[in-house]
Order: C-alpha cells, then sequence, then structure tokens
C-alpha cells in the first residue's frame, strides 16, 4: 500500500551542522501540518559528525526523515536539488541548517504559496542576522539578479523559499553542474512572491559559505543565465576601439600642427597595456562561457549520492 504523499516537506542541505542539526529536526518535529509533514536532511560532504547524528535522528524519528549522504562536498544549490528529487510532499520549504530560518516562519509561507496558488514564496527579510559581508554578498547577488536574471527588479531573492512539488521536480530535471536554483525557478514560473519573516541568530558554528563559494555563486547567476557579460564585453570592446580611434586622430593633428608634448615610449606602453587588459578580460568571459560548455559536455555530475536512509512511514 502506498504511503500518502505529505502537505510539506522540509529540505535540508547540511555542511559541518553536528551542532546545530539535531535541535532544528526537533523543532520541525513539534509542528502541527494539516496533512502531514517529512524532513529530508542531505548531507553534502560534511567531515565532522553531521552523517552520525543524522542517522540517530531517523532512528528517533517522529515524523517520517529521509536522510541522503552525497559522497563529496557539491555545493548548496546540488544539496537542494538532491533533496528536491528525494521529498514526497506537494509544497517543498528550504531551510538553512543553522537554525537561522524558524520553522514557525517556514509553516507561514507554505501557507502564503496555498492560500494565494503561488508556485514560489521567497522569505525577506527585514533584519539579517549575517555578518556585514555576509550581508553585502547577498545584496550584491540581488543587483546582479536584477541585471542578468528575468524577475522583477529589486524583488528580493533568498535561500528560504518555498516551492510547489509540480516547480520543484521541474527544476530538478536540470542535470548541469553548476546549477542556480533561483534562476531556474524563474526559469520555469511566474508565480512567485514573497512574505516579510524573522532571521534569527546563528545558534552555534560559522557560516559554509566563504568569498570563494560566493563568487561562485555570482558566476552562476551570470553566465549560466545570461548572455550580459559577452554583450558587455562587446560593448567595453567597441567603447575602447572608439576611445582609441579618435586618440590616434588627435595625436595624427597634433603632429601635423606642431602641436602638444613629445611623444615616446611612455605612451606607447601606456596604451598597450589598457588594450592588452582589455583583450584578456574579454578573452576570460569568453573562456569562462567555453569552459563551462565543456564541463557540461563532458557529463560532470551535479552530484553523488552514497546512500539514504529513511524512517519508518517514509
Amino acid at each position: 500500500m502506498s504511503i500518502p504523499a505529505p502537505a510539506l516537506s522540509f529540505v535540508i542541505p547540511l555542511y559541518h551542522s553536528e551542532a546545530t542539526i539535531a535541535p532544528l529536526v526537533k523543532a520541525i518535529e513539534g509542528l502541527t501540518i494539516e496533512g502531514g509533514h517529512e524532513i529530508v536532511l542531505v548531507n553534502d560532504g560534511s567531515r565532522d559528525g553531521t552523517a552520525g547524528v543524522c542517522q540517530q535522528l531517523v532512528t528517533e524519528a517522529r515524523v517520517p526523515i529521509i536522510f541522503v549522504n552525497h559522497a563529496r562536498n557539491y555545493g548548496e544549490h546540488n544539496a537542494v536539488l538532491t533533496g528536491w528529487r528525494h521529498a514526497r510532499g506537494r509544497f517543498f520549504v528550504n531551510l538553512d541548517d543553522d537554525g537561522q530560518n524558524p520553522p514557525d516562519e517556514a509553516v507561514r509561507l507554505w501557507r502564503h504559496a496555498s492560500e494565494q496558488g503561488l508556485d514560489v514564496v521567497f522569505g525577506h527579510y527585514q533584519v539579517k542576522q549575517h555578518s556585514a559581508w555576509r550581508n553585502f554578498g547577498s545584496w550584491f547577488t540581488n543587483r546582479m539578479t536584477d541585471w542578468a536574471l528575468d524577475k522583477p527588479a529589486g524583488f528580493y531573492l533568498s535561500s528560504f523559499r518555498c516551492v510547489s512539488a509540480f516547480v520543484a521536480r521541474e527544476v530538478a530535471k536540470h542535470e548541469g553542474p553548476f546549477p542556480y536554483i533561483d534562476g531556474l525557478l524563474l526559469q520555469v514560473t511566474q508565480r512567485i512572491g514573497s512574505l516579510e519573516v524573522r532571521h534569527e541568530a546563528r545558534h552555534a558554528g560559522q557560516s559554509g559559505y566563504t568569498l570563494r563559494r560566493l563568487v561562485r555563486l555570482w558566476m552562476s547567476a551570470w553566465i549560466n543565465f545570461s548572455v550580459l557579460p559577452l554583450r558587455l564585453a562587446t560593448v567595453l570592446g567597441l567603447v575602447l576601439a572608439t576611445g582609441g580611434l579618435v586618440g590616434l586622430l588627435v595625436v595624427a593633428w597634433l603632429r601635423l600642427t606642431h602641436q602638444g608634448p613629445a611623444f615616446g615610449w611612455g605612451s606607447l606602453m601606456g596604451a598597450l597595456l589598457v588594450f592588452s587588459g582589455t583583450q584578456l578580460v574579454m578573452l576570460g568571459v569568453i573562456g569562462e562561457y567555453v569552459g563551462r560548455m565543456f564541463i557540461g559536455i563532458n557529463r560532470r555530475p551535479q552530484s553523488v549520492v552514497r546512500e539514504v536512509v529513511r524512517s519508518s512511514g517514509a
């Protein structure tokens, strides 16, 4: 006999979450949700005791729990897609593993999506409990996506989101090794909304989002879903070429009229450095596109699942 699908699946990507995941799971288990709920934990290559804690939580589960263990670290967005592929609910809600997204606020996102007939509802924070540089990174990412993605200007995107099962499964069909979930969501549906939610201080440990990871996220947002960088490189090349032509005409006029300062090695090397640097920037942008195409064609795996452990009833 098939087990009926729960109303809501809590999908939580984990990375070095040994000290934070148990209290979060216990809080989710204590929720009362019409139609029931389940928890999907995706351990993304943690090197601490996260896997052991999760397996213990499965044995003690009061609601269905599915534990998925990645073979190595693939990144948050890849882990979320893995969770979506194993979740069974009619809606999926994503939470951070550090307790900063309160479970009761996740329920509010789900109710808002259900009542308004929305496919995606993003949690919008009035006050964020992140460090200053992390807040800047989030602000910069949202400003970049205003340019690169088909979304209303200024619309806030966050990893605290509720997504309908239909849209989540469409997005989870993506097999590329550099997914950017918000970009994929905006390609699938325009039924999106936002709800102001509470953001709490991190319960323990430090954020796994380093500057390097944020840069990779920015690159995925721009290069995977937009040709805007190529167009900007083209415009920059045209502007500099026009400036160089104008400068050449001015220099020729000054020489013909015997005006201006002496011209020599310094001005020549300065011009070479400007134009050579510009060419390298444009080649780098083009090379990034070609490199990602090469990796995709060679079928680099988005993620590899080592094991799946389910509680009774999951």
